[in-house]
């Protein structure tokens, strides 16, 4: 039957079982082919023969449902094929099947009434299931309703009177128990009271054990008494801290109680510290690891991650705050009841109180004075807490608001820890004086590559800020306005601090906390100090910007004259007012609002010194490191103008003394201090070498971008101003910022803070004339004057009335370098500083070229002497109608070596000893063409010698 039922499933059939809902299981028997049916038709109906060839099917065929027969067939295939053997083999397969379908076939129409008869009485059951069930829903419907409706109702309400009784009842206890709660001085009252009946009383037994028992108790009121006394350190309430205070006096042990007092707060300074701080490291460790409540306190600091740095430490100053307020307020307890006490003792005059007041004042004495003593105590195990809660951590890497955040905490807890004991907090001062300085090194080393990166790539363009500008509208600086205590925050400060009156204990006695985390002040004002589009908002200001970028308003006069003046080719009979009024805008700005001259980079520098000055503000005990590191903005910023735009050793040679010594000795000395000059640091060189590398930068480089070589924009003559200028505006905020630098700098270093004003910021304007030179020594072609000059013939034999050519082609290479002036003004604002060295420079170059020009003549007549001399003053009259600048700079330096020519024998020698200006060449050239042909060899020679023995420095 296995294996018939085996071979149902593979032909697609299902037992009864499986088909109780089926009306014609032979639907589902496989239909067979008509040549499998002709087949089947055609074997014996001999029964016994149908069984021997079910029985010749092999076993495997029965196995499982999973069984492959085609895979079997095709792997039983022998290795050579015949055909007559395949069909055979064919012809042996296919009378199985038929078969087997052929036994099937005769069981189902075998069991086939049975099967009917079996489905009727699964219908029949299956109906009368349904309708029990039907049945069943009603009758639990109906028990439901009833039961809902009358016997869990009627149970409820009594079950519920009884509960009633039974907590009037538990009230009632309770009532009468919290009339004894916490009441010590009832409790110990009553024992004592108890205890005096059971001594009268003693002599019988049963008392004799009563009396012990009291005493047991007596005891256990005392320890939970001291379990009271140690609840005040945390949170003081002065209805609970009387009620122990009456207690410990009932007991007589109010000595007792103030020792135990002390000790509770000790311990919950401790306790109070290692559990804030094990929350934050059991919170960031993210486990439930029990190993971090082994450690030490010193130790689970340093597990203190940065980011929970800072809320960890408000919540320990806030922790430690309580403590320190509860004892505050102890003390104010024990203050205002002496004076109560006291009061009472003076209105009551009965000798027999003598010895009971005694007893009283001298208890109120010791609590006075330990309390008093425990007020450094307490404060100084507070310090040590947050002491070694600082430096648990290396703060070097904080952001410069967090790091400040954390300075404004420390500072606040400074200012608590003075009010609470008249301390000056030296270890916290100390500990946070380290981590400032390792702190500042590192921002400051940071900060000093940074202005070098952006020293590198500033294109020395204007950054256009409003006229008004001023350093106090930098959220930097807002802290030099507020009227407030320098030690208090300057960005981060508690909205209730700004209550003037009282204490901090006075302030936050009733409720609130000064470490509250408040937000930045930073939020509640915008800064505004840019220019929009690079102009003013005001209508006045932008007028005035209009008319220096078009001159369509002004008058053709003004235009005319102004032609007129520039190129000389007619003399002005009469001056306008408009002319004046031109002829005086010696600076270029056409009426442009002098807004200040400053880069991104200066404005960069500014706001860092304001930060600087935030950190020194707040912790003065670093104030010199500070302002160390700040003067070294200055001295890069100053050294990094230099190096771009002032330094020429080609035109320095000149021997003008264009740079001033104390210049001179300020860039050397930032480049010895401050410049990193080479290039890889030395394997063989000391740690001390390297450490001082360490604190160096490196020289910076001017960007690519900046050109200074081209004569159209005045060989960078924009940037130049830009640059010199935004240094000059720099120095001016360092001057500004003086007197608050000076008042928080130790007494012993202030010779420091003035050597660093009197010789570095103050010669900042004297940069000016090195950068300007460079210019001045390029914009005009002093080279082509002189060759113009060495082809004049200066042996005339008649006084002349006309000037010579070179002297219109000098000038009109001022008219030219006027002009291109002009153009460079329409991009920066040229400030008459900066104008009057540009002239001063171009026409005291152009005097000594005259002067050069005129040592190189090899004859010369007396009218050529005379010739020179109208020259010079043609030269002159052109030039003052070009510039402001009075006098003439240079002028007596060409009129003195012209007059010279006139000069005797005996008048030259001391001439020479006194005009060391001249070159050695200059003064030759007067002794051989003036006095050669007059005066003997030898006179001369003593002539020429006197020159050689002059050391005459250049200038």
């Amino acid at each position: 039957m296995q294996k018939i039922k085996s071979l149902m499933t593979r032909q697609g059939l299902r037992s009864p079982q499986e088909s109780v809902n089926d009306l014609s299981p032979i639907e589902n028997f496989r239909t067979l082919t008509k040549e499998e049916l002709r087949e089947l038709h055609e074997e014996p109906a001999d029964p016994q023969a149908q069984q021997e060839i079910i029985n010749s099917i092999e076993e495997v065929y029965f196995s499982n449902d999973s069984f492959d027969i085609v895979k079997y067939e095709l792997e039983r295939l022998p290795p050579v094929l015949s055909l007559q053997e395949l069909e055979e083999y064919r012809d042996k397969l296919i009378q199985q099947q038929a078969a087997v379908s052929k036994k099937v076939a005769d069981l189902i129409l075998e069991k086939q009434p049975a099967y009917v008869e079996e489905l009727e009485r699964v219908t029949s059951l299956q109906n009368g299931l349904q309708l029990a069930a039907v049945i069943c829903t009603n009758g639990r419907r109906h028990l439901n309703i009833a039961k809902e409706g009358f016997t869990q109702t009627s149970l409820g309400l009594l079950a519920n009177q009884r509960k009633r009784q039974l907590l009037i009842g538990l009230l009632k206890s309770l009532r009468t128990i919290k009339t004894l709660e916490e009441d010590y001085p009832g409790a110990i009252q009553l024992c004592l009271e108890c205890q005096k009946a059971a001594s009268t009383f003693k002599h019988y037994s049963c008392i004799s054990e009563l009396n012990s028992k009291l005493q047991d108790t007596l005891e256990q009121i005392e320890e939970q008494l001291d379990v009271a006394l140690s609840k005040i350190c945390k949170n003081f309430d002065i209805n609970h801290y009387t009620k122990v205070q009456q207690a410990y006096r009932l007991l007589g042990k109010t000595q007792t109680a103030m020792d135990q007092l002390h000790m509770h707060f000790t311990q919950a300074i401790h306790n109070t510290v290692f559990q804030v701080v094990l929350g934050y490291v059991e919170l960031c460790a993210g486990n439930t690891d029990t190993k971090f409540q082994k450690l030490q306190y010193k130790d689970l600091c340093t597990h203190i991650t940065s980011d929970s740095y800072i809320p960890c430490l408000a919540d320990l100053c806030k922790a430690l705050w309580e403590v320190m307020l509860s004892y505050y307020r102890t003390m104010q307890w024990h203050e205002n009841h002496d004076q109560d006490e006291a009061a009472v003792v003076s209105s009551v005059s009965d000798g027999n109180n003598v010895i009971g007041t005694e007893e009283n004042s001298f208890d109120r004495n010791y609590v006075k004075k330990k309390l008093e003593h425990g007020l450094s105590r307490i404060w100084q195990d507070v310090q040590l807490k947050v002491k070694t809660y600082l430096l648990g951590t290396d703060l070097s890497n904080f952001k410069y608001d967090d790091f400040i955040f954390v300075l404004d905490v420390i500072s606040r807890l400074m200012q608590v820890g003075e009010e609470f004991c008249g301390s000056k907090s030296e270890v916290l001062q100390e500990s946070i004086r380290k981590q400032s300085v390792n702190y500042f090194k590192t921002y400051h080393r940071t900060r000093l590559e940074e202005l070098r990166m952006f020293l590198e790539n500033e294109t020395w363009e204007l950054c256009p800020v409003k006229s008004s500008f001023n350093i106090l509208q930098l959220h930097e600086f807002k802290f030099l306005e507020q009227s407030r205590s320098p030690s208090v925050s300057p960005s981060k400060q508690p909205a209730s601090a700004v209550c003037s009156t009282g204490t901090l204990f006075q302030q936050y006695c009733a409720a609130g906390n000064p470490f509250e985390i408040q937000a930045d002040s930073k939020d509640d004002e915008t800064e505004d100090v840019l220019a929009s589009n690079g102009y003013e908002s005001d209508e006045q200001e932008k007028s005035a910007y209009q008319e220096y970028d078009s001159d369509s308003d002004v008058p053709e006069e003004l235009k005319r004259d102004y032609v007129d003046e520039q190129t000389g080719d007619a003399p002005i009979k009469s001056v306008s007012r408009e002319t004046l009024r031109s002829r005086k805008r010696s600076d270029y700005n056409l009426n442009k609002v002098n807004a200040p001259i400053l880069t991104n980079t200066t404005l960069n520098v500014i706001r860092l010194v304001g930060k600087y000055m935030q950190m020194m503000n707040i912790l003065k005990p670093i104030a010199f490191d500070v302002i160390h590191f700040m003067s070294q903005l200055f001295d890069y910023y100053l050294y990094a103008v230099y190096t771009f735009f002032g330094r020429n050793d080609m035109f320095e040679s000149t021997g003008l003394g264009l740079s001033s010594s104390r210049l001179r000795t300020t860039l050397n000395r930032i480049q010895e201090s401050l410049i990193d000059l080479e290039v890889s640091a030395d394997p063989s060189g000391t740690l001390t070498a390297a450490e001082e590398r360490k604190e160096k930068v490196p020289s910076p480089h001017l960007s690519h971008l900046v050109v200074l070589t081209s004569g159209n924009s005045l060989y960078g003559l924009a940037e130049r101003v830009v640059a010199t200028e935004s240094l000059v505006f720099l120095a001016e905020q360092f001057e500004f910022l003086q007197p608050h630098l000076d008042a928080v700098m130790p007494a012993a270093k202030k010779p420091f803070l003035q050597q660093f004003y009197s010789q570095t910021v103050s010669t900042a304007s004297e940069l000016r004339k090195p950068v300007y030179w460079i210019v001045a020594a390029k914009a005009i072609d002093y080279e082509q004057m002189l060759l113009l000059m060495a082809n004049v013939k200066w042996d005339v034999k008649e006084i002349m009335s006309q000037h010579n050519v070179y002297v219109d082609a000098l000038l009109k290479e001022f008219e030219e370098f006027n002009r291109r002036l002009n153009d460079v003004s329409k991009r920066v604002r040229i400030p008459l500083p900066v104008s009057n060295i540009l002239w001063e420079h171009c026409i005291r170059l152009a005097n000594r070229t005259l002067v050069e020009g005129y040592a190189n003549v090899k004859k010369c007549s007396n009218e050529g002497r005379a010739l020179m001399q109208l020259d010079f003053q043609q030269f002159l009259m052109k030039l003052e109608k070009l510039t402001d600048i009075r006098p003439i700079p240079d002028k007596e330096f060409v009129e003195t070596y012209i007059k010279a020519y006139y000069l005797t024998e005996n008048d030259m020698e001391s001439w020479i000893k006194e005009h060391r200006e001249y070159s050695t060449k200059q003064l030759t050239n007067l002794v051989n063409i003036c006095l050669g042909t007059y005066i003997n060899k030898k006179a001369r020679q003593k002539l020429l010698a006197a020159i050689d023995d002059t050391d005459r420095p250049k200038r």
